[in-house]
């Protein structure tokens, strides 16, 4: 089925311990791959692995009583994408590799995982919704916040 596939990224939140953390951290080869046709590329990538991603996980968790099992991790790579949007636009900006902002991509990962745990304030929320939409929503807004943190980071780093 082609929603599990996708809502699994191709098997790896079958991965254990911490499903969630191996989708994240395959997340991170793939952004290389799509970061190779620039920001642009990569800013609507993310939007367009938000979108699919929604309907993968409304797809294959449709009739099940658990709205979110653990092996669905396309929402991660959608929030780990986001997180590393500074970064892809920082490169950009600063006429760089992408690779030369490692630090960046570090805290993306760091920050991005705290978050997706922690579920602070509107992560939170989004996560007690209890539907598709929520499940894709709370990684999304937890990437949106690291995605501020790298930015916060950086500029601290740059001072």
């Amino acid at each position: 089925m082609l929603a599990r596939a996708v809502a699994t990224l191709g098997g790896v939140g079958y991965l254990r311990p911490a499903p969630g953390t191996w989708g994240s951290a395959a997340a991170l080869p793939l952004a290389w791959i799509v970061l190779l046709a620039g920001p642009v590329a990569f800013t609507a990538a993310c939007v367009a692995v938000a979108a699919i991603g929604w309907w993968a996980i409304a797809t294959a968790t449709r009739g099940r009583a658990d709205h979110d099992p653990s092996e669905i991790v396309v929402d991660e790579l959608a929030g780990q994408w986001i997180a590393l949007l500074p970064v892809a636009w920082g490169a950009a900006i600063a006429g760089v590799p992408v690779s030369a902002l490692w630090p960046g991509w570090l805290a993306a990962f760091v920050l991005f995982r705290l978050f997706d745990v922690w579920k602070p304030g509107p992560v939170g929320w989004a996560d007690r919704r209890a539907d598709p939409l929520g499940v894709m929503l709370d990684d999304v807004i937890a990437g949106a916040i690291a995605a501020l943190g790298v930015i916060l980071l950086a500029a601290l780093a740059h001072v």
